[in-house]
């Protein structure tokens, strides 16, 4: 199923896929076909009836998807539905098992496993997105370690950083952020199994086994209890995935904010205008942001859906696949959107000096503060670079050569100072061994797979 054109920027065509009616649909199908299986290996129904709701269960690849929908608005579930139509399709076949199928469980079970297996697919799909921006990052922070740059402050030039740093910052927060979304992903993947209200009573003494069945015929963990109304495990991972597209949206917004004619540093492969030939749009940009502005809001859904009534909530659970699904193709159309402008990220280094000259050396303010201050006291010091940064602005002179016409200033300061203070190479402190603890702390072993 292909999104709408509305949905065209917050959702890729492989997590799109994922979540897409028949994938659903065959996840809950494969549950009913594992539970069948679980159940005959307990002992609980006999072998050649879970054979059969198996066999119809797996093979079951059409709906009446408008049958569907009128069950999920009458019954608030579409479980319902999808149960009531393996039963019949099993009493085509073998009458006897129909009574078998979907023993035991509970519409809530099926669904919210079934979810859990459509979320597992569509995290390999992430997860691919994601190493390729470790790679790309890891190579720009690398290769433009030593380009100097203006670092910015509220908007406006502060002191010379480089982009290395710059790029291994954003490297940073973005291995942190996955870190953590990861960790959260991993305790998504349990099956949901506790019937009619989280207590397994009609299976009697065989709940466990079933229970520990099911999960290996799926591939998923047991839990320590069904989970029917405590959704953290939901909401946590929506919450990691907000700050890990956050972080996707503070890389865009950098670079967009760099692609700006006015400062032309970088720029991204970049979409056109309609209208005006000149435009290099930084589209990709757009995309991450776009996801990003909208993440908060289903974060914000996520949460207030864990406040459950006692064993099976009224509104709340019912919420929540619609915004988690939301929230797993946002996150993806925004990893996919930045690993491609960093991908194609051209680097200026030449226009990143060009605008450090074009300060006229006033971003070396500070630095000359703290030079002079030890021996003309620190007010006086401020004072006179204030002087000094105003008769430049006056005069457009540069600082260097208004502090060599102020004998104040020149008297404290030596050959070496002269030559050095206004060489941004010259002052940029610790930010090499940033950007290495940065690139350390941000290496990636391997991929984990599901």
């Amino acid at each position: 199923m292909s999104s709408p054109l509305t949905h065209g920027l917050v959702t890729t065509d492989a997590v799109g896929r994922a979540f897409a009616d028949e994938r659903l649909l065959a996840a809950m199908h494969r549950f009913e076909a594992a539970l069948a299986r679980a159940e005959a290996a307990a002992g609980v129904i006999p072998d050649a009836a879970a054979s059969s709701i198996a066999e119809v269960a797996l093979a079951t690849t059409d709906a009446d998807i408008d049958t569907l929908r009128a069950s999920l608005r009458a019954n608030a579930t579409v479980s319902i539905a999808v149960v009531e139509a393996l039963v019949a399709r099993v009493e085509q076949v073998k009458p006897d098992a129909a009574r078998d199928v979907h023993w035991g469980a509970t519409s809530q079970d099926v669904y919210d496993t079934a979810l859990i297996l459509c979320l597992r697919d569509a995290w390999a799909s992430i997860e691919n997105d994601h190493l390729r921006l470790i790679a790309a990052l890891d190579a720009l922070a690398v290769r433009h370690a030593g380009a100097v740059m203006l670092g910015r402050t509220l908007l406006q030039p502060a002191v010379p950083t480089t982009f290395g740093l710059k790029a291994a910052g954003w490297l940073g927060g973005v291995a942190r952020g996955w870190r953590a979304w990861s960790e959260a992903f991993d305790r998504t993947q349990v099956i949901q199994f506790g019937g009619a209200a989280g207590t397994l009573a009609s299976l009697g003494t065989h709940g466990p086994a079933v229970e520990q069945a099911l999960a290996d015929e799926l591939g998923l963990d047991v839990p320590d209890a069904p989970w029917h109304a405590h959704r953290d495990r939901l909401a946590g991972f929506v919450a990691a995935a907000g700050v890990y597209v956050g972080t996707l949206g503070k890389i865009a917004r950098d670079v967009s904010l760099l692609m700006q004619p006015e400062i032309a540093e970088v720029a991204e492969i970049g979409g056109g205008s309609s209208t005006m030939a000149h435009k290099r749009n930084p589209s990709k940009c757009v995309a991450v942001l776009a996801c990003a502005h909208r993440m908060p809001g289903l974060v914000a859904t996520m949460l207030a859906t864990m406040t459950q009534e006692h064993e099976r909530a009224v509104g709340g659970w019912q919420a929540e696949g619609a915004t988690l699904v939301d929230a797993v193709q946002t996150s993806a159309a925004a990893v996919a959107a930045v690993t491609d402008v960093v991908e194609s990220l051209t680097v200026d280094e030449a226009r990143m000096r060009q605008n450090i000259d074009a300060t006229r050396g006033t971003v070396f303010a500070e630095r000359l503060t703290m030079r002079i201050a030890p021996e003309l006291g620190r007010a006086a010091a401020v004072a006179l670079v204030k002087t000094a940064l105003q008769e430049s602005a006056r005069s457009g002179r540069s600082l260097a050569e208004v502090v060599a016409a102020t004998p104040d200033l020149t008297a404290t300061l030596t050959a070496s100072d002269r030559a050095h203070l206004f060489d941004a190479t010259s002052y940029l402190g610790s930010a090499e061994t940033f950007r290495a603890r940065l690139l350390t702390a941000a290496a990636v072993p391997g991929s984990r797979k599901h």
